[in-house]
């Protein structure tokens, strides 16, 4: 099945994510729309989309809620692979999502797919956040921007930004399941270079060999197309 995804926001499906919304505790306070200074202030962290609806979405990317797949974006991104991608599944009043090379809400990237971050973002309006399949561990290039809040998405998907520029030309995506025709990305950039990896931890000074947790086993890519945001109506 496509990268559909669970939670609904209106209708109650006999899905994975029928279950009740995981309401965040007074002791786990939501992450805050403002990121630390540090983080607006990398030009690396400014994802630009290029629209073919002749407008430009800015998203500032938050790599000190989601790291590993913020950094799969930055890193699709720089190399061009979402250059003439479409989105493929526009639902209003709910999200646009886009990132499949196939335009079938299917399709990933090479690379391995990534390990959930869940984290406080709240699923507001211009929230952009990675698409998976009904695996937690299965986001890999396809992402969502929401249209309208969806608190019920909290904590199931990994939040990795949100629109600071632009988001009346999300709005302007062409809509439907699929479009009859996509809005498609021309061009997705970042205003800086893309930042270098975190480098290994040292062997300790004693020349002790340092403990290791167990290597995981390498993902393996499915040919089962995967699931994506799930809609209500």
């Amino acid at each position: 099945m496509s990268k559909t995804l669970f939670a609904l926001p209106f209708v109650a499906l006999a899905l994975i994510a029928a279950k009740p919304a995981v309401v965040p505790s007074a002791a786990v306070p939501l992450a805050s729309l403002n990121p630390p200074a540090e983080i607006g202030a990398d030009p690396a962290n400014r994802l630009n989309i290029q629209l073919s609806n002749g407008g430009t979405v800015i998203i500032l990317l938050r790599p000190d809620l989601a790291p590993n797949n913020v950094r799969r974006i930055q890193t699709l991104a720089s190399s061009g692979f979402y250059n003439g991608t479409t989105f493929h599944r526009v639902v209003p009043g709910f999200m646009a999502q886009g990132g499949d090379p196939t335009g079938t809400g299917s399709g990933d990237s090479p690379l391995p797919n990534l390990q959930a971050e869940f984290n406080n973002l709240p699923h507001l309006r211009g929230v952009m956040s990675m698409a998976r399949a009904e695996d937690p561990n299965s986001a890999n290039s396809q992402f969502f921007i929401m249209l309208a809040p969806t608190f019920s998405l909290d904590h199931k998907y990994t939040g990795i930004g949100r629109v600071i520029s632009g988001m009346q030309f999300v709005d302007q995506i062409a809509p439907g399941e699929p479009p009859a025709e996509p809005t498609k990305i021309v061009r997705a950039w970042l205003d800086g270079p893309l930042p270098a990896p975190a480098a290994a931890p040292a062997e300790p000074a004693t020349g002790q060999p340092q403990a290791e947790a167990p290597a995981e086993p390498a993902e393996q890519k499915s040919d089962e197309p995967k699931e994506s945001p799930v809609t209500g109506g």
